[in-house]
């Protein structure tokens, strides 16, 4: 087996050199509390000063309008709870959110408030005459995913804030996917909450962020003095600054479609009974869902895996699991074609030969399962 070919960068990505290089020395000599008034503690709160900066930056916001979490789970769950402070007890979402929005949403239907869940069309997209008709005087906030998660589909965010913009609802949106990966200006665009996470851009896991409107009411998930008192907890410095390292990188490598074109390209013509699942024309840069006819997807990640290919068949948080992506289903695809699809993401590290070698080994592996499966159905031996 040759050098691994990853895949799999929705899932998360490897912390490159400069970003580990940045968070090094506060992992050692720079152990200073950052809430503490001594030499080591003001550099502590300094550095994350500036890694506050950094990632503003690419988000295109004040930096007064980030709070530095644990994670893009966390900064969902932030921002819902205090969206849902007021006495409004109504809140619209969508069918394919990653599963921390979906948890909250169901936590919070137990207590007594209306979900409503809008639907997408066979591309993943949302029909935004619905959307609007969905937002009610009681519809305390509207929560959706902006790039999703399993099939690298965006959603208008423009329009969507322009929409939400007409009402007295909080937009959220969970840009944890999108991060990073697209340009993005908050500043004016009318979102009040946007959540976001180190890992999918190169900094580790464990950090997180996100954006506060200046002018929206917010209610701390986590009380305490940290994060002018909108996160309590001390921070994790050397991940915080390894994310504003990893931000700023980001922001001067902008990812490019190329590399995932020429690999989608290929597939689908030398893998019969292969297809593209989602919009083609709105989504990430790096992601393609795939779905081939025939196989079970989850024997084609042990296969691909022993040969060196890592990749998933959809959001990590459900692996395992055995059912259906409800992305999948949710944009009408039938049980035996989502549980046929395979997740391809790549990121600014994988390289041209790393897809060429992909290109052999895909069809190989779907082949060598269609053979299989063919010889162990019934029809063989009639």
């Amino acid at each position: 087996m040759g050098p691994l070919i990853y895949l799999d960068n929705n899932a998360t990505t490897p912390v490159v050199p400069e970003v580990l290089g940045a968070m090094e020395p506060w992992l050692w000599g720079g152990f200073g509390n950052p809430s503490s008034g001594c030499r080591l503690g003001r550099e502590a709160a300094a550095a994350i000063d500036t890694a506050r900066s950094q990632v503003a930056a690419l988000a295109g916001c004040q930096s007064e309008e980030l709070v530095f979490t644990s994670c893009g789970t966390e900064s969902i769950t932030t921002a819902i709870q205090s969206a849902v402070a007021s006495q409004k007890r109504h809140i619209v979402t969508s069918a394919v959110e990653h599963s921390a929005t979906l948890r909250i949403c169901e936590d919070l239907a137990g207590k007594g408030f209306e979900i409503t869940r809008l639907p997408v069309d066979a591309s993943g997209q949302l029909d935004l005459d619905e959307l609007k008709a969905a937002i009610r005087p009681e519809t305390a906030l509207v929560s959706l995913i902006w790039a999703n998660n399993e099939t690298g589909v965006l959603w208008p965010l423009e329009k969507i804030a322009s929409l939400v913009q007409k009402t007295n609802a909080i937009l959220h949106i969970d840009a944890v996917q999108a991060f990073g990966k697209i340009p993005l200006c908050l500043e004016g665009l009318g979102v009040h909450f946007m959540s976001f996470s180190g890992h999918k851009l190169h900094a580790p896991k464990g950090v997180g962020a996100l954006y506060i409107n200046r002018r929206v009411p917010f209610t701390p998930f986590l009380r305490g003095t940290q994060e002018n008192g909108r996160r309590g907890g001390t921070q994790n410095v050397a991940s915080i600054v390894a994310f504003g390292k990893a931000a700023e990188i980001a922001a001067a490598h902008p990812l490019e479609p190329t590399l995932r074109d020429r690999l989608e390209t290929s597939l689908l013509a030398t893998i019969p009974g292969c297809c593209v699942n989602g919009d083609r024309a709105n989504r990430l840069p790096n992601t393609t869902n795939l779905s081939f006819d025939g196989i079970e997807s989850e024997a084609a990640l042990i296969l691909l895996d022993e040969r060196g290919v890592c990749c998933s068949a959809g959001s990590s948080c459900a692996t395992g699991s055995g059912k259906p992506s409800h992305v999948l289903k949710a944009m009408g695809l039938t049980d035996a074609r989502a549980k046929s699809s395979l997740r391809l993401s790549l990121s600014r590290l994988t390289t041209p030969e790393e897809i060429t070698r992909a290109t052999e080994i895909l069809p190989a592996v779907i082949e060598k399962l269609r053979a299989v499966s063919l010889a162990d159905s019934p029809v063989a031996f009639s």
